[in-house]
């Protein structure tokens, strides 16, 4: 890994020197910023993408982005190819020669459909953002990723070399969908999720000879927007998790869905 100068940051066992995170400026994705910025020794580069940068939306990203000079945001709306390649030239001159070491791409959508109420507008809406979106990002942002990758000293795949991180659900699980449907049906948001792990496990095999590893996380059903007031965690429990997730990856996690909890969760 290039540090240009620096000792490498330690996320509480990773080194990581940059990351990026799409749907920063609400739920999960807020909260995962949040995290990086409190480590003892952050990530030096911390990518906060999101729709509307200037927006009501993204007030507090910007407070603070405006205390912490590690955070550093990003317009980029994902389904648009433009604003995808814009802000992977942006982040590019930003970090000065140095890869991406970890890739989280957060951003999505749920909204409410059912088998009945499903329409071909909103099928495919959701699977552009949810589906399409991670792809063209990870298109873009995959030359810095492999850089990261081809720069650093760490052999085994892990965040400390490169990672690509698809954030998925449990009920994109075919296996569990016997379980899970008939309490949260959203079938649009089920089949998008469903293709997401696909493409996770396509990036895997493609990307593995790269130095990259790619895994998909389930991060519980949580008290977000997308989540509701009924779920069974809170925005910080659920990240406190996918932080302890995201340094013990290994390459034994290549390639498959995890839970919050580190568990292997079924296709």
């Amino acid at each position: 890994m290039q540090t240009r100068g620096r000792k490498e940051v330690n996320m509480a066992g990773p080194n990581v020197y940059s990351v990026l995170v799409t749907g920063s400026n609400r739920g999960i994705g807020l909260e995962l910023v949040k995290h990086f910025v409190r480590k003892p020794n952050p990530p030096d580069v911390i990518f906060a993408t999101c729709r509307d940068p200037a927006g009501a939306q993204a007030e507090e990203l910007k407070k603070m982005a405006s205390k912490h000079s590690k955070v550093i945001m990003l317009q980029l709306e994902a389904t648009d190819p433009a604003s995808v390649e814009a802000a992977a030239k942006k982040a590019e001159a930003h970090l000065k020669g140095s890869g991406l070491n970890l890739l989280i791409n957060n951003a999505g959508v749920m909204p409410q459909s059912t088998l009945a109420s499903a329409t071909p507008d909103d099928m495919m809406s959701v699977y552009n953002t949810n589906v399409v979106g991670p792809l063209l990002v990870t298109q873009a942002f995959l030359p810095l990723l492999k850089k990261a990758a081809q720069g650093s000293s760490h052999k085994p795949l892990s965040c400390s070399k490169a990672a690509l991180i698809n954030m998925s659900t449990i009920l994109g699980s075919m296996e569990k969908t016997p379980e899970t449907y008939s309490w949260f049906p959203v079938v649009s948001y089920r089949c998008s999720k469903a293709a997401l792990n696909m493409l996770t496990k396509c990036q895997s095999l493609e990307y593995k000879q790269d130095g990259i590893l790619c895994t998909a996380i389930h991060p519980g059903w949580v008290k977000t927007d997308l989540g509701g007031s009924e779920a069974d965690l809170t925005v910080d429990e659920s990240v406190n998790g996918i932080m302890k997730v995201l340094c013990n990856l290994s390459e034994k996690h290549h390639g498959i869905l995890l839970n919050w909890e580190g568990k292997t969760v079924p296709w």
